[in-house]
């Protein structure tokens, strides 16, 4: 058996520019980080040698690759041409649909369990997964999303990701120091507001509004934001981090209907009333998880003011998509 582990991610400023639609004109960056939620991906050998067996929310058993319904993994196993008497199984820390970008995180961690099975670890990067990871889920399976969530899976950490116009990604670490990661996670606060979705509606009417001068200008200031937002964490100034999340999330929610609606609002302005410096929904929009940025000593006025709603701890993490188990006789 082979067990891989790839963790779920944060993001914090520029999300949309990810999308090709705009960095192919513009160029694009975000700022994201991995935290200690994850994807596991298991594989071995299945008992009936000439069947494909998988589990995920569903079960499936095929005699061959291209009768599997899940696309991503008839896709991943279309291109790695794997064999049949195997299972493959997906366990997940947080449900789909949560704007944790879970969906890339299942696409990454097949990747590089797979890779491991047929002897090919050395191969699997953090970079040819990213790569990989977008080649299927953006070019295989024509989804209308951005590239952030695959190479925040493969690397692991807190990074600028940027979007050449040439389609290259750049993944840099900002370098911070355990002190300076600890401060950090200290003032994240996190909230579910349930109403799990699909993030293809609004981000096709994104990709579709990409072409419109005032949307394409709102992303341009987001993506500027980037550097200011990485040299805050650097110096430790949260307070002005938590502005510029303030501002970018004002900007998102120009970008497309269905983003934000009149539950989201009232839970973002209740959080800032209790003394929050700023915040966003996680992932395209219309549920999933509300970040904020907030003192320590502030998190119990948070707590009572969004009371209705579930926290949910989390930490930062440095590891990327990682093989965790892998028995010999594999």
């Amino acid at each position: 058996m082979i067990i891989t582990r790839t963790p779920f991610r944060i993001s914090f400023i520029g999300g949309g520019s990810d999308l090709p639609s705009f960095y192919r004109e513009h160029g694009g960056a975000v700022i994201s980080t991995s935290i200690n939620k994850y994807m596991y991906i298991s594989s071995h050998d299945y008992f009936n040698g000439d069947e494909i067996r998988t589990k995920y929310s569903k079960t499936e058993t095929v005699r061959a690759i291209d009768d599997l319904n899940h696309p991503i993994l008839r896709s991943i196993m279309q291109r790695l041409q794997v064999s049949t008497g195997l299972e493959v199984s997906s366990i997940a820390d947080v449900p789909s649909g949560t704007g944790m970008g879970s969906s890339s995180s299942f696409t990454v961690g097949t990747l590089h369990n797979l890779m491991a099975r047929l002897g090919r670890a050395d191969e699997a990067t953090a970079s040819w997964l990213g790569k990989t990871a977008c080649d299927v889920e953006l070019g295989d399976l024509k989804e209308p999303i951005g590239k952030q969530d695959q190479y925040a899976a493969a690397y692991g950490g807190l990074n600028v990701i940027t979007f050449q116009r040439n389609d290259d990604v750049d993944v840099t670490a900002l370098g911070l120091n355990d002190q300076g990661m600890s401060a950090f996670s200290s003032h994240i606060k996190l909230y579910y507001l349930g109403n799990q979705r699909s993030a293809s509606s609004i981000l096709v009417e994104q990709n579709n509004n990409n072409a419109l001068a005032d949307k394409q200008a709102a992303l341009q200031t987001m993506v500027s934001m980037v550097p200011a937002f990485a040299q805050s964490l650097t110096d430790g100034q949260f307070t002005f981090a938590g502005k510029l999340l303030n501002d970018n999330w004002s900007l998102k929610q120009s970008l497309a209907s269905g983003i934000s609606n009149p539950m989201i609002s009232q839970a973002y302005q209740a959080g800032i009333s209790a003394g929050a410096y700023g915040g966003k929904l996680l992932g395209a929009g219309g549920g999933g998880f509300m970040l904020f940025l907030a003192s320590s000593d502030k998190h119990k006025a948070l707590d009572a003011a969004l009371s209705n709603l579930r926290p949910f701890p989390v930490d930062l993490t440095s590891e990327g998509s990682t093989v965790i188990h892998q028995d010999e006789t594999t």
